[in-house]
C-alpha cells in the first residue's frame, strides 16, 4: 500500500501546485461560513505551509478558541496550542510556525490539511500519520469533526487507504462545502 500512497502523493503535489498558482478564490470565506454555525466550539486550524490553501482567515473569524498541532514526536498524536492573530510564533517540526506560548486546548473541530481526498471521504496526507492518530485518539473520547480544506483539483478518484486511516467529515473547497457523513 505505502508505494501506491507514495505515487498518490507525487501526483497530488503536483495537482496542488498547479491549484495554488490559480488562485484560491472563495474558499476562505467558504470556510469560514461553515464555522460560524461551529461558534463556541474548540477549533483547530494549521499554519499553511508552501501550497497548502490558506485558512488563517477563517481561523480569524472564528468566534470560540483556535488552536495549531504542535508535533510532539515521531508517531504521537498532535498536540494544540492556542493561536489568535499575531501571536508571537516559532519554527515547529518539519517547519511549521506554532505558537511561542499559550494554553493547551483540546479542539472539537479540526480543520484538516491534505494531498488528496477522495468522495468517500478519505484524505491523502503527508505520512506520518499524525492526524490519523489525533482524530482516532480524539474521537474515541468524545464526538470530533475532521473537515478537509483543499483546493478542488486536489479531488482523486480513490485515494489509496489502509485500516488507521480516518475519514473527513466534510470537505471545503473553493467551489463550496461537501459533507461525507
Amino acid at each position: 500500500m505505502t508505494v501506491n500512497k507514495d505515487a498518490a502523493r507525487k501526483a497530488a503535489y503536483a495537482a496542488r501546485k498547479e491549484a495554488f498558482f490559480r488562485g484560491q478564490g472563495q474558499a476562505a470565506e467558504i470556510l469560514a461560513d461553515y464555522l460560524a454555525d461551529l461558534s463556541g466550539k474548540v477549533l483547530s486550524g494549521y499554519m499553511p505551509m508552501r501550497t497548502e490553501i490558506d485558512p488563517l482567515p477563517a481561523m480569524a473569524a472564528h468566534r470560540g478558541v483556535v488552536g495549531v498541532p504542535v508535533i510532539p514526536g515521531p508517531a504521537m498524536p498532535l498536540r494544540f496550542r492556542e493561536w489568535s492573530p499575531g501571536c508571537a510564533l516559532e519554527a515547529g517540526a518539519f517547519g511549521a510556525m506554532i505558537p511561542a506560548e499559550g494554553a493547551w486546548v483540546e479542539p472539537e473541530v479540526l480543520i484538516v490539511p491534505l494531498l488528496a481526498f477522495d468522495a468517500r471521504g478519505y484524505r491523502l496526507g503527508y505520512g506520518g500519520g499524525f492526524y490519523d492518530r489525533t482524530l482516532e485518539a480524539l474521537r474515541a473520547r468524545r464526538p470530533t469533526l475532521a473537515v478537509g480544506f483543499a483546493f478542488a483539483a486536489q479531488e482523486v478518484a480513490e485515494v489509496p487507504t489502509e485500516p488507521t486511516d480516518q475519514r473527513l467529515d466534510a470537505i471545503v473547497t473553493e467551489e463550496g462545502m461537501r459533507p461525507f457523513r
